[in-house]
């Protein structure tokens, strides 16, 4: 890496001009895009905080190594079921690596983590891959490929005897959650080109939760201020059974027919289809990092794309039924999985990065992989553009008032994850606190803020890059908006700061500065 890093400053320097100067220049935007993304790569190498002490990154990349040729139609279904059986003889080599490389105690919650996914991985790899072969037709080709097979019952073996070794490692102190100033320091500045120290970015974060908690408290004058009871009426604005699919479809054409008419950012003809998660996946599923829109390989066919949910369906009692609509309601349903996802935000963003963007490592930097998407650095774009369209769909009117309410207790979480980001990793806060800030300030259930605070842990600086990069929107936008004046146009803002991928928003933001 250091190399390549040493190759890329001798060939492709950056211009004089600054990053400003990269603008009419796709090599060079990409030469500084590779080096940054090096930087980041050697310091999380040499940091000695990730791939040496996490089994979670291992047993999810075994894992998704594998699921990533189940679930897309990318080529022929047994060129894929070969490939898949090549993977899973890889396995038991690969997790014997892990237990090699990981040689002392590791916190506790990633242990558990990386022991959930072995359970699940067992269940995935002998009764989930049963089922997916006998869906795809694949069962019995080339010399009877089943879940029986020595590959298949050699990779679950593999998972069995390290579920067993990470019960015998160690659990290391609460301070071993914390990656240190130096590692989040990089991060900042390489991975999201943010040139603010982590001390005065944590200051804005506090100044901002002030902001977005005065803003929630405006929206639930209805309910008397009382967020449990608002929560409790967006539970109950549900669909019921029969109306449950209909509804992401329903919502995803009236949000994209507003944006459409209000002319405020290219969408294109890009239909998403929502379906029930797979049956052979549904078991394993929730113990997994596995995404209901994982975002669409760069380079695979354009299609309409396939959006997986929570099933529902008749064989449910009635009281689950009831439990997971209320928990799929109007309001999780029209932001999460239309606004942030299917809609306006991931789903515009990936079709701009794939065919207008500049940059072919705008192209690929958020696409998902097995823990996190490709390159770090493409996640303030990638998650600051999600998170600030569900801003602008309260601004074009788009939203009920109950969603209105749950888009701006949303706007108070991410904020306050943005700042257990920067707490836990600086030192400032341990694992408890950062905890007990989640169920007191966002008022998340205890369950939800331990696996909240766990995530950040794992992923220093990504929790922050959600309001990092949605602040970065706004602030450029304010800028664009008083330059030009009446000359300003949301759509030709919106297309520009999407036309070179998923690129650091700050580092975008230096390349669009309006001419004063």
């Amino acid at each position: 890496m250091r190399l390549l890093h040493a190759q890329l400053a001798a060939r492709h320097p950056l211009p004089t001009g600054g990053f400003g100067a990269l603008r009419d220049d796709g090599v060079a935007l990409d030469a500084e895009l590779a080096r940054a993304n090096l930087e980041v790569r050697i310091a999380e190498t040499e940091s000695g905080f990730f791939h040496d002490r996490n089994p979670a990154l291992w047993t999810g990349e075994a894992i998704f190594g594998c699921v990533s040729l189940m679930i897309r139609d990318f080529a022929p279904v047994a060129q894929r079921a070969e490939a898949l059986r090549e993977r899973l003889s890889a396995i038991p080599a690969f997790l014997s690596e892990m237990r090699r490389v990981i040689a002392g105690p590791v916190p506790g919650l990633w242990q558990q983590k990386a022991r959930r996914e072995c359970e699940a991985a067992q269940q995935l790899f002998g009764a989930g891959l049963a089922d997916w072969l006998a869906l795809t037709g694949t069962a019995g080709f080339t010399a009877g490929f089943t879940a029986g097979d020595t590959e298949v019952t050699g990779a679950r073996e593999a998972f069995s005897v390290t579920a067993s070794w990470l019960d015998s490692l160690g659990e290391a102190d609460a301070s071993a959650y914390s990656c240190g100033e130096a590692i989040m320091s990089t991060l900042l500045w390489r991975g999201h080109f943010c040139e603010e120290a982590p001390r005065r970015l944590l200051e804005r974060a506090t100044d901002a939760l002030v902001e977005a908690s005065v803003n929630l408290v405006e929206a639930l004058q209805p309910f008397a201020g009382s967020w449990s009871a608002a929560q409790a009426a967006i539970a109950a604005d549900c669909a019921n059974a029969d109306e449950y699919y209909g509804t992401f479809a329903r919502r995803w054409r009236e949000i994209r027919e507003g944006v459409m008419s209000r002319d405020v950012v290219t969408w294109p003809d890009w239909p998403i289809r929502y379906v029930p998660i797979p049956e052979w996946a549904r078991i394993v599923a929730p113990q997994l990092y596995w995404l209901f829109y994982r975002s669409p390989a760069p380079f695979d066919p354009y299609d309409v794309y396939d959006y997986v949910v929570t099933p529902i369906d008749s064989a449910m009692s009635l009281e689950m039924q009831r439990a997971r609509l209320s928990a799929w309601n109007h309001s999780t349903i029209t932001l999460n999985h239309v606004v942030h996802h299917g809609g306006v935000g991931h789903h515009v963003q990936n079709w701009h990065a794939r065919f207008r963007s500049t940059s072919r490592i705008g192209t690929v930097a958020a696409v998902d992989a097995a823990s996190r998407i490709g390159m770090f650095l493409g996640g303030s774009m990638a998650e600051g553009w999600a998170c600030y369209a569900t801003r602008l769909a309260e601004e074009l009117g788009l939203l009920s008032p109950l969603e209105t309410i749950s888009e701006r207790h949303t706007s108070v979480r991410l904020v306050a994850r943005a700042i257990v980001d920067l707490r836990l990793h600086l030192g400032d806060w341990s694992f408890d606190e950062c905890v007990q800030f989640y169920e007191s300030t966002v008022k998340m259930p205890r369950d939800v803020a331990l696996a909240e605070t766990t995530k950040n842990s794992m992923f220093p600086a990504t929790a922050l890059m959600y309001w990092l990069g949605t602040q970065g929107i706004l602030d450029l936008r304010a800028r664009h908006r008083a330059a030009l004046v009446a000359r300003f146009s949301l759509r030709a803002f919106h297309d520009q700061l999407l036309s070179r991928g998923a690129i650091p928003v700050l580092l975008a933001s230096r390349m669009m500065e309006p001419s004063t």
